[in-house]
């Protein structure tokens, strides 16, 4: 499951289209100015006049990358239902979109493979999605009176961590066949501990 792409981008999508694809082959290290301006049909002037230096067009990326999986998710939320709901709803969203997206899988392991050598684009993601994510997700549990939650941040961090761990364990690092689990299992398990 890609994203659906723009069929009439703008300048700053078109290159941002082309600079995702460009750094999913090539890594950020490996991409050049040069093969981003070739893949997204535009100068490398143009790409210079919208985004300062590779590092601001590869933020620029994951902002992007990010904002649309954020979107996915949220975006058409009820957070009125009560917590059993939201929070399978908000689990199966994630793991549906996740393990069908092969972009998104390849954008977590070019994230992780340069966090070593460019630690500060690993935070820029970490600042765009997961961030977001626990903030929106800690939000709702501390409304949530009837779950008596003493902590909810450290509950939404345990509800994304577990979904995360197993999104790297089974798509990022290859694992379904060394360490395989039924994602509705893993769903109905989390939410049971949460709201127990």
């Amino acid at each position: 499951m890609s994203p659906i792409l723009n069929p009439h981008p703008t300048k700053r999508e078109q290159i941002l289209n082309g600079a995702t694809e460009i750094f999913l082959q090539q890594g950020y290290e490996g991409a050049s100015m040069d093969r981003v301006a070739a893949q997204a049909g535009v100068s490398k002037n143009t790409i210079y006049s919208h985004f300062q230096d590779k590092e601001g067009l590869f933020k620029a990326t994951i902002e992007q990358v990010t904002e649309k999986r954020f979107q996915i998710i949220f975006g058409s939320l009820t957070l009125s239902n009560p917590p059993a709901t939201v929070l399978r709803e908000i689990a199966e969203k994630i793991l549906e979109m996740v393990c069908h997206d092969d972009e998104y899988i390849a954008f977590l392991r070019l994230i992780v493979g340069e966090s070593g050598r460019f630690p500060e684009l690993a935070q820029k993601f970490l600042h765009c999605l997961p961030h977001k994510v626990l903030n929106t997700l800690t939000q709702y549990l501390a409304q949530q009176s009837d779950l008596h939650l003493s902590h909810p941040e450290a509950t939404a961090r345990i509800f994304m961590g577990t979904l995360m761990g197993y999104i790297m364990t089974q798509k990022v690092l290859h694992g379904e066949t060394i360490i395989p689990m039924e994602q509705q299992i893993l769903i109905d398990n989390l939410i049971e501990i949460i709201t127990a």
